[in-house]
């Protein structure tokens, strides 16, 4: 490992985690299975913005089951490639599939809908409201389908209370269920994020940057919530710290200027030379 590099620090055993399914473990002739086997893929994207190409030729497939790392130096692409899968963009050109479905023309509230969730990399949350109302709303559509009376009464709630504690204390909340969410340290409020958008019954989470701006307590906690969070769901994520990454993802695409640099596991694109070059700097061996 070169010294000085941000995959320095991080053991390469931490790589994969044994009991999640390698995405390409799967029998190459059978191409239904092949398929089966991916609930997320994204072929040949391009992202122009008046000329300039933020994205070019990008494919990605994010296997069932797995931790997906999405990861890149600054400039990269990587928030327009995230902002694509999760139709905030459109592609210029190319296609993507969410459960062997084209979603490529499809609006953002389409897509959740289907079971593909986002979280952004600045914390979202309403923070006037309490914990427990947070993930409440997340949990409207049970009620009411895709629509939000807003004038029934507020009682009408109380039927998705059980539901809500049971998320908050997914999240290790549930002893703030009652503090108004402003009031929340940061790490805390990334933790109902996660909660409000597992409210959505995701079969796959987006997460952005989840450990933005967090002190190591938080991180440990937020990488801890990842790895419960992902144990009966795919999650696909952007993130700059590369100790959570080793720790979690079973996967890693490395982009460089708009393009997949490299894919692999950690140890294999933590040795790689042009994913060394890109995050120094500086040409390697």
């Amino acid at each position: 490992m070169v010294p000085g590099s941000p995959f320095a620090d991080c053991p390469k055993s931490a790589a994969l985690l044994p009991t999640a399914p390698a995405p390409n473990r799967m029998t190459p002739h059978d191409p239904s299975r092949m398929e089966d086997n991916y609930i997320l893929e994204a072929r040949n994207l391009v992202k122009e913005f008046k000329g300039f190409v933020a994205v070019n030729d990008v494919s990605l497939k994010v296997g069932r089951g797995t931790i997906h790392g999405l990861i890149g130096p600054n400039g990269a692409g990587k928030t327009t490639v995230f902002n694509m899968l999760t139709k905030f963009l459109t592609p210029t050109r190319g296609t993507i599939h969410f459960k062997g479905k084209d979603i490529t023309t499809e609006k953002p509230a389409e897509v959740a809908r289907r079971g593909l969730v986002r979280s952004f990399e600045i914390s979202s949350v309403f923070p006037h409201l309490t914990v427990l109302e947070n993930v409440r709303i997340g949990l409207q559509r049970r009620l009411r389908g895709p629509s939000f009376e807003f004038w029934r009464s507020e009682s009408t709630l109380d039927a998705l209370n059980q539901r809500a504690m049971q998320l908050l204390a997914d999240v290790g909340l549930e002893a703030y269920r009652e503090v108004v969410a402003v009031e929340l340290p940061y790490g805390r409020k990334r933790a109902l994020e996660i909660a409000t958008t597992l409210a959505m019954e995701p079969e796959l989470l987006l997460l952005d940057e989840p450990t933005q701006g967090m002190g190591h307590e938080d991180v440990d906690r937020v990488k801890d919530l990842i790895r419960r969070v992902a144990a009966d769901r795919t999650v696909l994520m952007v993130e700059h710290n590369m100790s959570v990454v080793s720790d979690l993802c079973h996967v890693i695409t490395v982009l460089q200027r708009g393009s997949v640099l490299a894919e692999g596991s950690y140890a294999q694109v933590s040795e790689n030379p042009e994913v060394l070059e890109a995050y120094m700097g500086v040409e390697i061996g």
